[in-house]
């Protein structure tokens, strides 16, 4: 299928994905595993999750196979690669307008929508970010990789974790803090919205380049202007444009809300993101860190307890990382 594995898509730590083609003439894109924890934990996730569901908005397995300790995964081919590369400018990188951009955006809240509302398993997804969405010929958005995916039953509300899961940069506080909420489907309402603040953006929510470090955390810094101007500024964009990426970053900024239970669900989401930008009410500042809550809140009855240096120090440590991350990128 792969004629000699000539033609390598792309490599991250799950494995390397190549290009292949069936004998009845389609093109696939053949992820060969690495060596996996846990006695190939991630493939049986992935092949448990998605060979089960068929959605537009979500990758599409074709089959998979095993030899020995050789494991692969084979899906339907995206021509357009993954979201990061038109999101996230470079020199020589497409171009593609707002327009577009939500109309993805509006794609790949479907899809996780029916991952976790559309299914007989509430499918939670824990690494959703813009190098795991692929984009087909036409650039319909798909939701892709699910290595690190759970299934529960519809009924569980809150669900058992084990280990914090995900990517730094779009993982839930809640994985991290313990006192604000249990792990949920929210936990990818916040991913996506941290997200959709990139794509609105068109750049890292965390940018250690940034000329002024008031734009250093980018949905701090929108939100802020938000609140001086009323408007945001972008260059070269129509006012239908603008009223667009004003829609998309409102609703951004209520997906990454601390508490999962100030997070809508994705299906509210889809109905915010495909409705009118006028009807949508700004939500509260986005606080980083429980203890933010205290002093903003006074009214808030939080367990001071709770707030430990374990916490405390966790989280920054994750701070730390992303930062000198992000530098790296940079």
């Amino acid at each position: 299928m792969a004629r000699g594995f000539k033609d390598k898509l792309g490599e991250g730590g799950f494995g390397t994905v190549f290009k292949g083609n069936l004998r009845s003439g389609p093109c696939v894109a053949i992820k060969m595993l690495g060596k996996s924890k846990g006695n190939g934990q991630d493939f049986i996730n992935e092949v448990a999750t998605i060979g089960r569901i068929h959605h537009l908005n979500v990758v599409q397995l074709i089959g998979f196979c095993v030899e020995g300790s050789n494991r692969a995964l084979v899906y339907e081919f995206m021509s357009n690669g993954s979201l990061d590369k038109f999101i996230f400018s470079k020199e020589g990188s497409i171009n593609i307008s707002y327009g577009q951009i939500f109309e993805i955006s509006v794609g790949i809240a479907r899809g996780i929508a029916y991952l976790h509302h559309g299914c007989e398993m509430k499918i939670l997804h824990f690494d959703i970010k813009p190098h795991n969405i692929l984009l087909d010929e036409n650039f319909t958005p798909k939701v892709s990789d699910f290595g690190l995916a759970k299934l529960y039953p519809v009924e569980n509300s809150i669900v058992t974790m084990t280990a914090a899961r995900g990517t730094i940069g779009y993982m839930a506080p809640e994985l991290f803090y313990k006192n604000i909420g249990g792990v949920s489907y929210k936990a990818d309402v916040y991913s996506f919205g941290m997200l959709l603040m990139e794509m609105a953006g068109k750049r890292k929510n965390l940018n250690a380049q940034a000329e002024h470090s008031s734009q250093l955390y980018f949905p701090l810094w929108i939100y802020d202007q938000f609140g001086q101007e009323g408007e945001i500024e972008i260059e070269d964009v129509t006012e239908e444009e603008k009223k667009t990426v004003k829609k998309m970053i409102i609703v951004a900024l209520w997906c990454i809300q601390l508490k999962p239970v100030d997070r809508p669900s994705m299906n509210k989401v889809v109905e915010m993101l495909e409705g009118d930008v006028e009807s949508l009410e700004m939500p509260p500042k986005p606080i980083l860190y429980p203890h933010e809550t205290v002093a903003e809140d006074q009214r808030t009855n939080l367990d001071q307890t709770m707030l430990s240096d374990d916490y405390t120090g966790s989280y920054y440590s994750v701070e730390r990382e992303t930062s000198s991350l992000m530098e790296n990128i940079a």
